[in-house]
Formats: C-alpha cells, sequence, structure tokens
C-alpha cells in the first residue's frame, strides 16, 4: 500500500516532539486543500481517509455539490435576514418546523445559534430564565460529567469535564457540578458487572443533588454517547437509572446530541440509541455536515412555556445573535438533513458502522489494545502497554499521540484523545473505504508497537 511521501525527519519529529507544543508551531500545522467524498488532500497533493470527519461533523463528506448548490440558492435569493424583533425568513422556519417533525420526544420551540458551544451557553440561561419566571430561583445549578465536551464558552466549558477547558480560565463557574464518567473499562470495580456500575453512578448522581439540596439542581446535562471524553459508551441500564433519579427530583434532563445526532449512532438521534427522553436537546455539526455554521436548541412545551411567560413579563427575550438562524444556513441545514433521509444513510451508517466493529474487534488481541468501543460509525480503540493491567506507557497519551502521526503518515487521520484513538467517519463511507480504514489502522497499530513511543 503506498503511503504519503514524506520525509524521514517528519516521522523522527512526530516520535520525538509530538508533545513539545512550540516544536509544533514551529513546523507548521497540515494545510488541507481540498476534499473528495470522504478524502481530504492536503498542499503538497498527499491524499488522506478523513476518519473523524472533521471535526465528528461531516456526514456527506467534503464534496457534496447539493450541499453547495443549496447554498447557492439562498444567497441568490435572501443572503442574510436576522430572527429579531418579530421576524424571520422561510428557510428558518422550515428547518424548525423540520427538526420538531424529527425530533424523538414531543418538542415545542427551536432557537438556532451558530455553534454547540452557543447552544449549550443559551441552554443554560434559558433554564435559569424559565425558573425565575416558574417561582424555582434557587434552581440555577447544573450537573454534568467529568470528561464531558459541551463546549468552550464561559457557561459551556463549565459544562464541560475536562481540566484543559478549565485551566488557565477560571472555570467552571460556581453553580456547575460534575459526577463521574460512566467509563466501564476504566472506572468499573474488579468482579463489578455494567448494571452494578450504573446502579453505582446513578447512587452517586442521587448523593450529589440530596448534598446540594434537589431545590437548588436546574439540569443534568449529557451526551447520549461521549465523544471528545474518549468514545464512551454509557453501560447498560445507565440512562434508564440516571433518569429515573432525575425525574424522582424535578430536575431536568438535557442530551447534547452535538456529536451523536443525524446517524451517528445508528439511528437518527443517540436518544433513541439509548432510550433517553429529554427536555431539550442541543444539535449541531452533522445538523449541515459543516458545511455552515449553525446549532439547534429544541426544548420541550413546559420549558417554553415559563420562557414565554417571563419574556412577555420582561417585555423581550433578551438574548441572540446577529446570525441565528442565518438564511444560507438554514437552508444548507434543510438540504443535507433532506439527503440524510432520501439517501437513507442513517441505515447506511449502522450497516457501515457493524462492518467498522467488525473489524476492529478483531483487533482485540492485540498487545496494544486494551478496549475498542463504540456503536454505529463512532469508535473508540484504548491503546495500552499491557492489556491486563491496562497499563499504557510512563507517560499518558503517549502512545495514543504516536499514533495519530504515525497515522497521518499512513494516510488515514484519526484523533488521539488521551491514548484512546477516535474514529468518527463521514456517514457516506462504502466498504471498500471501510475496509481500507481498517487496513491503515492495522498498519499503524504495528509499527506503533515496534516504534519509539513503546520503548
Amino acid at each position: 500500500m503506498p503511503l504519503n511521501p514524506l520525509a524521514q525527519k517528519d516521522i523522527d519529529y512526530h516520535l520525538h516532539s509530538y508533545t513539545d507544543a512550540r516544536a509544533h508551531q514551529e513546523k507548521g500545522p497540515l494545510i488541507i486543500e481540498r476534499g473528495e467524498g470522504v478524502f481530504v488532500i492536503d498542499d503538497q497533493g498527499n491524499r488522506y481517509l478523513e476518519a473523524m470527519a472533521g471535526l465528528w461533523s461531516t456526514a456527506l463528506g467534503f464534496s457534496e455539490q447539493r450541499l453547495v448548490d443549496a447554498a447557492h440558492r439562498q444567497l441568490q435569493t435572501l443572503p442574510f435576514y436576522h430572527t429579531f424583533s418579530h421576524k424571520s425568513h422561510p428557510a428558518s422556519i422550515a428547518l424548525a418546523e423540520k427538526l420538531i417533525a424529527l425530533a424523538p420526544v414531543p418538542m415545542s420551540k427551536v432557537y438556532f445559534t451558530n455553534s454547540g458551544s452557543e447552544a449549550n451557553d443559551v441552554l443554560v440561561k434559558l433554564v435559569w430564565y424559565r425558573n425565575n419566571a416558574i417561582g424555582q430561583p434557587l434552581r440555577k445549578t447544573f450537573i454534568s460529567r467529568q470528561g464531558a465536551y459541551h463546549g468552550v464558552t464561559g457557561l459551556s466549558a463549565s459544562l464541560t469535564g475536562l481540566a484543559s477547558v478549565h485551566q488557565g480560565f477560571d472555570l467552571p463557574l460556581p453553580g456547575f457540578l460534575h459526577v463521574s464518567t460512566p467509563h466501564f473499562y476504566r472506572h468499573g470495580l474488579p468482579g463489578e458487572t455494567e448494571e452494578q456500575f450504573a446502579d453505582r453512578l446513578a447512587d452517586e448522581l442521587e448523593a450529589l443533588i440530596s448534598r446540594e439540596g434537589a431545590h437548588t439542581i436546574a439540569a443534568f446535562v449529557a451526551e447520549p454517547l461521549m465523544g471528545a471524553g474518549g468514545v464512551i459508551v454509557p453501560p447498560r441500564t445507565y440512562w434508564e437509572k440516571i433518569q429515573q433519579v432525575c425525574r424522582r427530583h424535578d430536575v431536568l434532563v438535557i442530551a447534547d446530541e452535538v456529536i451523536c445526532g443525524f446517524g451517528r449512532t445508528g439511528k437518527l438521534f443517540g436518544c433513541e440509541t439509548f432510550g433517553i427522553q429529554p427536555d431539550a436537546m442541543v444539535l449541531s455539526k452533522q445538523l449541515s455536515s459543516s458545511y455552515q455554521p449553525i446549532a439547534a436548541v429544541l426544548i420541550n412545551d413546559a420549558l417554553y412555556q415559563g420562557i414565554a411567560d417571563q419574556s412577555h413579563a420582561q417585555g423581550a427575550l433578551g438574548t441572540g445573535f446577529t446570525a441565528s438562524g442565518h438564511p444560507v444556513a438554514a437552508a444548507v441545514a434543510l438540504e443535507n438533513v433532506r439527503i440524510i433521509e432520501t439517501d437513507q444513510l442513517v441505515a447506511h451508517a449502522a450497516r457501515m458502522g457493524t462492518l467498522l466493529h467488525a473489524g476492529l474487534a478483531a483487533l482485540r488481541a492485540h498487545p496494544l489494545v486494551g478496549d475498542v468501543r463504540g456503536c454505529g460509525l463512532i469508535a473508540g480503540v484504548e491503546l495500552v502497554r499491557d492489556p491486563a493491567s491496562k497499563v499504557a506507557v510512563e507517560s499518558v497519551g503517549r502512545l495514543g499521540k504516536f499514533f495519530t502521526a504515525q497515522a497521518q503518515v499512513n494516510g488515514l487521520i484519526v484523533r488521539g484523545i488521551g491514548d484512546t484513538v477516535a474514529l468518527c467517519p463521514p456517514l457516506i463511507i462504502n466498504e471498500a473505504e471501510i475496509a481500507l480504514l481498517l487496513e491503515r489502522f492495522t498498519l499503524t497499530l504495528e509499527q506503533t508497537q515496534a516504534s519509539a513511543a513503546m520503548a
């Protein structure tokens, strides 16, 4: 199999300097110039299978002409208009109606933003606003999870449970708490079943709510399946038990579907895959295949009525963005959703996911593979030096960083999250491309085992 013609000095750089941020800066970025289906091509003509769909997001690949045409048509008709002051336009109305129709549980209204970070940020504010309106002004605390990713604005970064997003920024803000990551491979006790692990996590949430006082807890926010935290699939019965705790204490359940939504887990929404009945949902990324920046907050009627009452009392709903529901972004998103439906890409993703996971499962016996997990077209392979003890090497993340760099040399773009290698290819990937992905992944695994990273 031909490899990208990168010089040996570049490979040596990856071996010895990948932990040095300054060295990365001096070397410069990989410059991607164009895309073709599931492949991207850099400024040197090297071709890469983009197995992360960019940032978990390019469902339709990198050259879908129908999305380009949708943007062009909208630019010719109405290139911009806002949604302030009781105004709207056909593209945002049609998209909102479509999202309400597709929602896995009854939803009432849609609020558009430009990114998942903004959407989560706004949703925190809307819940606070609503709780003030219904006479529960003390219900302001949000609970999320360690390792979660919900964004990088002030409020959404406080929901995020990653130290790298908090350190140096004086985050998280007060009123944001985090419970344990539902990572059975790493945090399950010896002899503990997945169901018992789920019991323990539900008990932890119950204890936190009791300690803080249920009257102070506004919502529990979580990804159906955690992405940036390491592709963490919840243990069996987890969501059932977590929701029981929340409902018992009148705590809202908010599903962050930014990564999971629109077919990633083999169903249209992660909520369907894991049996979640949320009060609100956050959508982005595959909503437009990231051809345009757009995100959406979906809220149920109970949430909406409180917000409506409060905005009536205040005289206005004092939040919004110039580009909220931007007509070009909305038109592209609407066409993107239409393509996912008409091309039956959710079912296709489920089939391709079966092939991907079968191929990865065959690597479980490899000396470097500690765990293989995921569902649909999202997967994580956790690398370890000793599978029995689950130990990597002397520096956490060293294996993952080497693997990611070497995969790029081999024409495969993946993402290292600590020592977990994440895979999240475009939904349009076909059988031959799955085979090529697995071939390059296996080659990189063998090279990683033989590399200086194992010294």
